[in-house]
């Protein structure tokens, strides 16, 4: 089955399997969304049927949960938890100070919240990921619909006095229609090129009426996973000051690789 699979999906494969090592009987974890947090919870269910893992997950989008239930996972709200052990995520970029952009999937505001009601977050990803400096990939920003255009044209005039290369922003569009995200918002995607200072301009952006929440996840990322398509994993802590790399080997099940 493996043998399938494009070269991103074997080091986001290999990735997820490597940070579902770090869930342990009992913990409370909350389960990220996207293409790379997707194979962490096909990981963490085959774990749950096969060798008798037993946690309780917490998503953070619907699609999240249907799969978590699907594979077997028990699943609680945040409300539930109260507080997470530990989160694994993907990220659409990641710096060498761990700082992250995320909400390409549409999630960002979930995935936030649950993020910093955690002991611990990892990221899961593939090499490509890391950036030198953040803000090639658009930067979203969660709004509430009433008066987006207003909310878009006050984010466009602080850039102005930002240390970014872009300004520009559009919104987030499904087909014909602009996308809804689970808790009703719209979202603006902003391209920017370049971001100097990621703390500053997640402090800003948060001032402006009508902004739920932006994707820049600063000072909140403790490790990163990071999966190459020959099978190499390499974890960077952030707090220890550590690399480590290891190899795994593609492993076939069909409960895992069943619906790709």
């Amino acid at each position: 089955m493996t043998g399938e699979l494009s070269p991103i999906d074997k080091a986001k494969f290999v990735a997820a399997r490597r940070a579902a090592d770090f869930v342990e009987d009992g913990m409370k974890v909350g389960l990220g969304t996207g293409s790379t947090a997707a194979w962490l919870v096909r990981c963490l269910g085959e774990m749950v049927r096969e060798d008798g893992l037993r946690f309780r997950g917490v998503p953070t989008s619907t699609r999240t949960a249907e799969l978590a239930r699907e594979v077997g996972i028990e699943v609680i709200s945040l409300d539930e938890a109260k507080w997470l052990d530990l989160t694994i995520d993907g990220a659409d970029e990641f710096d060498a100070e761990l700082n992250l952009i995320k909400g390409g999937g549409g999630a960002l505001l979930q995935e936030k919240i649950v993020a910093t009601a955690s002991d611990q977050m990892i990221v899961i990803a593939d090499a490509a990921k890391e950036v030198a400096r953040l803000g090639a990939f658009p930067l979203p920003v969660e709004v509430i619909p009433f008066g987006w255009q207003t909310s878009q044209a006050l984010i466009e005039e602080l850039l102005i006095s930002m240390d970014v290369m872009g300004r520009n922003s559009s919104l987030r569009m499904n087909g014909d229609a602009p996308f809804v995200t689970d808790e009703g918002n719209h979202i603006l995607d902003l391209h920017l090129g370049r971001i100097g200072d990621a703390r500053q301009l997640a402090m800003i952006l948060n001032q402006v009426p009508g902004v739920v929440e932006n994707g820049l996840f600063v000072d909140i990322c403790d490790k990163v996973v990071i999966g190459y398509a020959d099978g190499r994993v390499e974890t960077r802590d952030i707090n220890e000051g550590t690399v480590t790399e290891d190899r795994l080997d593609f492993v076939e099940s069909e409960n895992l690789f069943r619906d790709l």
